[in-house]
């Protein structure tokens, strides 16, 4: 893909995480669970990320990084979720695994800023 190319995939994710995210905060709003409601703000806190990575066509380090930043948000969100509907966890440290994902994914955006551009 030719970094000044939009992704496709990045803009669906930012609209699938975001429709999440709001229909996540109707249900913590109306059903409680302080874990649905954590995870509704992480979702849309997290999809202008993945809208704008995917609008601008970015260079592959932020590609990489947005891409390790949703499966972070996915496993750390997905966590939250499981012990509120489900009453048990996804599985051992995913909770924890996610975050520590979310962190790099969003060191890996700070560094890629850092990167010379390809002539």
């Amino acid at each position: 893909m030719n970094s000044a190319e939009p992704s496709r995939i990045l803009v669906f994710a930012g609209g699938l995480v975001g429709a999440a995210g709001v229909a996540l905060s109707a249900a913590a709003a109306h059903r409680g669970g302080a874990f649905t409601g954590t995870a509704a703000s992480f979702l849309l806190m997290h999809a202008p990320v993945f809208l704008a990575v995917g609008l601008i066509g970015a260079n592959r380090c932020l590609r990489i990084a947005s891409v390790v930043l949703l499966v972070g948000l996915l496993l750390f969100a997905g966590d939250l979720l499981a012990r509120d509907f489900l009453g048990s966890r996804l599985f051992p440290m995913s909770a924890p695994i996610g975050g520590t994902l979310l962190i790099a994914g969003w060191l890996g955006i700070a560094i890629s800023a850092l990167l010379r551009p390809r002539s």
